[in-house]
């Protein structure tokens, strides 16, 4: 029970970080220096933010870096400030100056918001204490917060790590269920594909963080992660044999009408389903794995595929459930694979600099748009003469996302959760409960809220909320007084986070769409040139398979996103989520392919290049259509080129010849969509201009 209690994601990281917040707060407490303890416990919050909390190999030394950023921010407007420098232009200023980092890596981009966060929260503290004091109190605040960390994730080892497995290996388990239960719905896939593309979205988004995590440790060279890698590897032998292609609806209903094959095949399935969640579960909770076996529901399937021999179904789940199950048992991986092959995008500072500088840069758009939101937010407040607005500024801050959909979400939640906050303050405000009881009850309220913080995030605002009136109540006794300004704040810095993220260079996902279709159908290219080529290394096969994973995924996810923007076109993105089932179908026939070329021999090497030719004119003729700007397909220049021979078709062949097929109706989904596409990225603010 205390294991599962224990090791449990959210009670884990609830704990962390209630802690790194309340010992400052106990320790000042008990020293008789209260205030000092509450001032203390801010610089988690910058911490949290700029990811100094990320397991890395490296973690030190970013740990140093971004104190040192903190130091600087805070120093910077403080003394800018002293110098009669105007707020909006400090900030517009440090925004632009942080913004680099983003340019460096995805993770170092975390910094700027993080430091950003430090500047204004030193805003609440200026004229209170020396110019000298926040910058130490950061310094030492990230000591603090570095210090504990690297505690925590020595004392729970590898936990982060098994939490992103765990729920990989469930994420697989629903997958493998669902694809099966719904096995006789595949005649139409309007019904059954989406939520099954769903499930191989949030598997492939789980591989990836796990292909981060692992090069952000260097696990693959460290024996301490020896048990984790190959866990690992087994689950990217599942993800193969689970995501390959079964799109034979008529052989199908053939099979399940003359046996009782549907009942067989989702018993075998269910089994694994079973035992996959129960190894999620002994990895989240450091168990060791119990003997599997599921001899019994092979031997039932095999009696099926016995006595129907003609029909393909059965022999492909015979195959693949086979191997699934071999790896259940032996709880190896069926080859190695290069772990390391994912390795994050890291610039030294002087190009990151020089890229930066660049128009085209996504880290100047970014650190342009907090910049140009902080500063209409200064210079709101000072318009209204708010001697200190940190709070409209740390709400534009806190509820700014990489994305419209995700800012939209987090700004109604933070607003219904202050407005909520407030009012539970209020009332207790009037309770003038003793200080002990008010530091035991944000205790309690910080737990709870980082225990369903994750998963609701208005919930845990309203928690917060209370425990900040409250820390302002004990450090200067103007709780009350606190009340309706900062819900004002708060609806201000909504607005502004909002409109800055419409109006702003916004990155539309619409806008992307196109880009993503031309890197899926890129990296289909670069798949089948190696699967039909002369490419023999299994790890390089495998390494582009999950790099076709990825792409389609990225095309998914923008695909998803689109549909939650304003003023999307309805039919346009109907067509596109009818071109990315499609291309998921090429995904899925490519999983298979680069499993038979690794257990297989391969086609001759003349037909090969056949079907890569034919492959090849296909993929460009997409690629073409994509580009096109006219009305009809009649434009292209590549002729596709004559049949094949008919005779005994190979596993291989019928699943390339598949291939073919959901391209050419891809280039005439293409054909059919572009009138109704978007040309550019701003169409979305013109027709909110317009009242779309």
């Amino acid at each position: 029970m205390w294991r599962r209690l224990i090791y449990h994601p959210e009670v884990n990281y609830a704990l962390r970080q209630t802690l790194v917040l309340c010992l400052p707060v106990a320790t000042g407490w008990l020293a008789g220096s209260l205030q000092y303890g509450l001032l203390f416990s801010l610089v988690p919050a910058c911490c949290n933010i700029a990811g100094l909390d990320t397991p890395h190999k490296r973690f030190f030394k970013r740990l140093i870096i971004g104190g040192c950023l903190f130091a600087f921010s805070s120093f910077l407007i403080q003394y800018l400030g002293a110098q009669a420098v105007p707020l909006p232009a400090i900030l517009l200023v440090m925004a632009l100056l942080l913004g680099v980092t983003g340019e460096i890596s995805p993770l170092h981009g975390r910094l700027l918001p993080g430091s950003l966060i430090a500047a204004i929260f030193t805003l609440s503290l200026s004229g209170r204490m020396p110019m000298w004091q926040p910058p130490l109190l950061y310094v030492l605040g990230t000591i603090w917060y570095g210090v504990f960390n690297w505690f925590w994730f020595w004392l729970w080892k590898e936990q982060p790590m098994r939490e992103t497995l765990s729920l990989l290996y469930r994420e697989l388990a629903g997958y493998c269920e669902a694809k099966y239960t719904l096995l006789t719905r595949l005649t139409d896939p309007d019904d059954a594909l989406p939520p099954l593309l769903a499930r191989q979205q949030k598997a492939v988004d789980l591989i990836s963080i796990c292909y981060q995590q692992m090069h952000m440790l260097a696990a693959s060279r460290d024996n301490h992660h020896k048990r984790l890698t190959r866990a690992f590897q087994v689950a990217m032998d599942l993800q193969e044999h689970i995501s390959v292609s079964l799109h034979q609806p008529e052989e199908v209903q053939k099979l399940v009408g003359q046996s009782h094959a549907e009942a067989v095949i989702r018993w075998n399935a269910q089994t694994i389903a079973a035992r996959l969640r129960q190894l999620a579960d002994d990895i989240l909770y450091h168990r060791l794995p119990e003997r599997f076996s599921m001899d019994k529901q092979l031997q039932a399937l095999e009696k099926i595929s016995r006595q129907h021999p003609d029909n393909p179904v059965s022999n492909f789940c015979v195959w693949h459930f086979s191997r699934i199950a071999r790896v259940l048992r032996t709880q190896r991986p069926l080859y190695q694979r290069d772990l390391m092959a994912d390795r994050q995008r890291r610039l030294p500072l002087l190009p990151a600099i020089k890229s930066y500088l660049s128009l085209k840069s996504a880290a100047l758009r970014t650190a342009a748009r907090f910049a140009v939101m902080l500063a209409f937010a200064s210079s709101l407040a000072l318009f209204f003469d708010l001697p200190k607005p940190y709070w409209i500024l740390m709400t534009v801050m806190f509820v700014s996302q990489n994305g419209y959909s995700a800012t939209r979400v987090r700004i109604q939640h933070r607003a219904l959760g202050t407005l909520a906050g407030l009012v539970i303050a209020a009332i207790t405000l009037r309770l003038h409960a003793p200080e002990s009881l008010i530091l035991l009850g944000m205790l309690t309220i910080t737990l709870a809220g980082y225990l369903v913080i994750r998963k609701f995030y208005g919930v845990a605002m309203i928690g917060f909320t209370v425990t900040a009136v409250w820390s302002l109540q004990l450090l200067s006794l103007n709780g009350a007084d606190f009340l309706l300004p900062r819900l004002l704040d708060t609806i201000m810095g909504c607005l502004i986070a909002f409109g800055g993220m419409i109006w702003l260079w916004p990155q539309w996902q619409s806008g992307l769409l196109r880009q993503n279709a031309h890197d899926a159908l890129e990296a289909f290219q670069d798949a089948l040139q190696m699967l039909l080529g002369n490419e023999e290394d299994a790890t390089k096969l495998a390494w582009q398979r999950m790099r076709v994973n990825q792409a389609h995924n990225a095309l998914f996810n923008s695909l998803n996103q689109s549909m939650q923007e304003p003023g999307f076109n309805t039919r346009y993105l109907s067509d596109m989520k009818l071109w990315v089932t499609h291309s998921q179908f090429i995904v899925e026939h490519i999983n298979a392919m680069t499993i038979l070329a690794r257990e297989h021999t391969m086609l001759t090497a003349s037909l090969a290049e056949r079907y890569l030719q034919s492959c090849e004119i296909a993929l460009q003729r997409c690629q073409q259509r994509l580009e096109y700007d006219g009305p009809s397909s009649a434009s292209s220049i590549l002729e596709a080129p004559e049949d094949f021979n008919r005779g005994p078709v190979t596993i291989l062949e019928r699943h390339v010849r598949r291939v073919l097929d959901h391209l050419s109706v891809m280039h005439t989904i293409s054909s059919l969509a572009w009138s109704n596409r978007p040309h550019h990225g701003g169409w979305l603010s013109r027709r909110l201009r317009k009242g779309a």
